[in-house]
């Protein structure tokens, strides 16, 4: 049986705790975290404290808040003997204090309002030796049919790489949003071109499922496109990226 205490309230806490708290060979001992309020759910299955220097002991302390609070909470487990990990994916495993250290990085996206099935998200774990690597692995591998062992610089590309297509992606989705509602028009009239992109690269790498008039050529396209559009810095992003896509596949153009 594997003893965890979470730090932190925030979404990955969240979503981290209902999962664990569905194995039989993990128990969430103690989360702990600066809000009382936000503790109240956890408080209904296990202990919590918003004093981080009252800490239960534990074999793996989990530390699930924002990167740059992420030193400052594992100076409070100094005294600690199990393993200090993070979730986050642009943070050094070094960034703990603890000798014994690592990293759990959930590579997904999460909201509080929708549930997650952890078993397809892949795992990227890093441990400062091979013990506490097995472990992690062992903990990771009772949420998921995917894990991976991935240095600290691999795991910041990763992220990188993430961000663009999830991040930024979303954000598009709002401004396609934004030009449909401004229309009078259903944002859900996208939604099964958002799935069939989705679904594509399943299938195809990006670059060979990449569509549109930047990938064409189509110059009259663009411009009657720009016309439309009323917020300069909505015209910047779409001249940029469309330069971006000509500029990929002007071999072909």
């Amino acid at each position: 049986m594997l003893s965890l205490v979470i730090l932190g309230t925030g979404n990955i806490a969240n979503h981290l705790f209902d999962a664990f708290e569905k194995l039989d060979h993990v128990v969430v001992a103690q989360v702990v975290g600066r809000s009382a309020q936000k503790l109240q759910k956890f408080a209904q299955h296990t202990s919590t404290t918003t004093d981080f220097d009252n800490v239960l002991d534990a074999d793996i302390y989990l530390i699930a808040v924002k990167d740059d609070a992420i030193g400052e909470v594992s100076a409070h487990l100094a005294d600690k003997k199990g393993l200090v990990v993070h979730t986050s994916g642009v943070v050094d495993m070094h960034a703990i204090s603890n000798f014994n250290r690592g990293a759990f990085y959930p590579l997904q996206t999460f909201s509080k309002e929708r549930p997650m099935d952890f078993s397809q998200i892949p795992i990227c774990v890093e441990a400062q030796d091979h013990h506490s690597l097995g472990k992690l692995k062992k903990l990771a591998s009772l949420l998921s049919d995917s894990v991976h062992e991935i240095n600290s610089e691999q795991r910041k590309k990763l992220h990188l790489a993430a961000v663009f297509v999830n991040n930024f992606t979303n954000y598009l989705y709002g401004i396609g949003e934004e030009i449909c509602l401004s229309e009078g028009l259903a944002f859900d009239l996208l939604k099964p071109l958002i799935l069939e992109t989705a679904e594509k690269v399943q299938d195809l790498s990006p670059k060979a499922a990449q569509t549109g008039p930047a990938k064409r050529g189509d110059i009259a396209s663009m411009q009657a496109h720009l016309k439309l559009i009323e917020r300069e810095e909505l015209k910047k992003l779409y001249k940029h990226l469309s330069e971006a896509i000509q500029k990929a596949y002007e071999k072909e153009l």
